[in-house]
């Protein structure tokens, strides 16, 4: 009796898995089948450079591929993967001078996290679910195919301590500097209802330098600047 007991009740657990993954599965697909394949490049003022804009509404396919995806010359946590050690190769040179630029201040950037595949975020996010719960999940990460990490163009920043928080000076001279370079806090304190995620004093995101000052010196969004 205690072996058919058993055996019931592992298929039992089983089945219950299985059926988690399709419910993770289906909702994934539901959101993609209605975006995902929406791309949208936006033109900046002097009309010579494209802005991609991905989040929550405007996702990429499965088989999307930033170009000459590369390494840039900065140290990276003992974390980072190596295909997260990739991005676009357009970030390289403007990356390598902020890290750079913070050294000289006395102020030791490390990357976390750069590139991403359409798999790996798939796996992030359903692990993420099964962890801690849809709601968590939803909250600070993206499902796959709506990860700005998907095109190479933003990394995550981190310090020698892995505690990278507002308040903490890496974080405040990120804050303060990247745009110099290009680049902005993606998702700033206070715009979730924006942006989508929660604030991420580490993730910064290309744009290039015109478009970088001009949402750093008015405190917006990269979505509220497409809006204009």
């Amino acid at each position: 009796m205690r072996k058919v007991y058993k055996k019931v009740s592992g298929f039992i657990i089983i089945v219950l898995i299985i059926c988690g993954f399709r419910y993770i599965d289906g909702n994934t697909s539901i959101y993609s089948l209605n975006d995902k394949d929406k791309l949208v490049e936006v033109t900046n003022a002097n009309g010579n450079e494209k802005i991609l804009l991905v989040n929550e509404k405007y996702g990429l396919s499965g088989n999307y591929v930033p170009e000459e995806l590369s390494i840039p010359n900065i140290l990276f946590s003992n974390g980072s993967s190596d295909e997260e050690k990739h991005v676009a190769r357009t970030v390289v040179n403007p990356l390598e001078e902020l890290v750079k630029a913070g050294k000289k201040d006395g102020i030791i950037l490390l990357g976390n996290s750069g590139y991403r595949s359409y798999k790996s975020q798939e796996d992030i996010y359903k692990n993420r679910v099964i962890s801690q719960g849809k709601k968590l999940a939803d909250a600070y990460v993206a499902k796959p195919g709506f990860s700005e990490h998907q095109t190479g163009l933003c990394i995550d920043i981190t310090n020698k301590n892995g505690y990278f928080a507002k308040g903490s000076k890496e974080a405040d001279w990120l804050a303060d500097n990247c745009y110099r370079f290009g680049f902005i806090i993606r998702y700033p304190y206070g715009k979730k209802n924006i942006t989508g995620i929660e604030y991420e004093p580490w993730h910064i995101r290309y744009v290039g330098k015109e478009v970088a000052k001009y949402i750093h010196d008015n405190r917006i969004t990269l979505e509220e600047y497409l809006q204009r």
